[in-house]
């Protein structure tokens, strides 16, 4: 059986993403988000359509205690992670001048502090003879040599730093069977899009980002490693 771990898994492409996995009744698909509310309407949906019972935990990544409460998720499912998807994001759009550092400092810790305590949490349970695949969810956005877009500065680089992060944890655990790589994806229909960019029409739905997405986070881990792969129709 492998076990499966979703951030963000509350809304959006997350949402989309534990669904996919949790149409396979021999995976074990744990959803963290800050949502309990839409994590328990996603639990029973997922046990009506598929007759799976995903286990679902509320986890404030913003809250001072965070790490304390990452810990009981594992804590609670001890052994080994097979994927991890590190999907959780926030996004402010405002001038650069205009973003306090306490947004940059939030929007840093989400996008980037959170996976690096969800990675170090996987790496301690791994078991040298079975593959873990991280697949870190980027943004365009934080992609080298493509399009910027302004009120973006903190989103852009919080994401830079993930993909980087990526690249850097590869090349560490290159002699294991731990492998790492991002995906950039380039616009997705979202709730948190449309806060950020009211009325404007993304590229992809998360079902459809979803479903390439779970077989990437399946399969991805055999062909790459260590790779910032740009999910976008577009051109950087």
């Amino acid at each position: 059986m492998k076990t499966i771990v979703v951030t963000g898994a509350a809304r959006g492409v997350g949402s989309s993403l534990v669904k996919q996995f949790a149409a396979h009744s021999d995976y074990r698909v744990i959803a963290i988000s800050r949502d309990e509310v839409q994590l328990k309407h996603l639990r029973q949906e997922c046990i009506d359509e598929y007759g799976n019972t995903i286990h679902t935990y509320a986890v404030d990544f913003l809250k001072p205690n965070y790490i304390k409460d990452i810990e009981v998720v594992f804590g609670n499912h001890p052994g080994h992670i097979d994927i991890l998807v590190n999907n959780a994001g926030l996004l402010v759009n405002a001038p650069f001048q205009e973003t306090s550092p306490d947004q940059f400092e939030k929007i840093f810790r989400v996008n980037f502090e959170a996976p690096v305590a969800m990675i170090r949490q996987v790496v301690s349970h791994a078991l040298p003879e079975k593959a873990v695949h991280v697949v870190n969810v980027g943004s365009m956005g934080g992609f080298q040599g493509s399009v910027k877009f302004p009120g973006l500065s903190a989103y852009s680089s919080s994401k830079a730093a993930l993909a980087n992060l990526t690249e850097c944890l590869a090349e560490e655990y290159k002699s294991t069977n731990i492998k790492f790589n991002c995906l950039a994806l380039g616009s997705v229909q979202t709730d948190m899009l449309e806060q950020a960019f009211p009325g404007y029409q993304a590229q992809l739905s998360p079902d459809h980002a979803a479903v390439y997405m779970a077989e990437f986070a399946l399969e991805g881990w055999r062909y790459f490693n260590g790779k910032i792969i740009p999910v976008s129709k577009e051109t950087p």
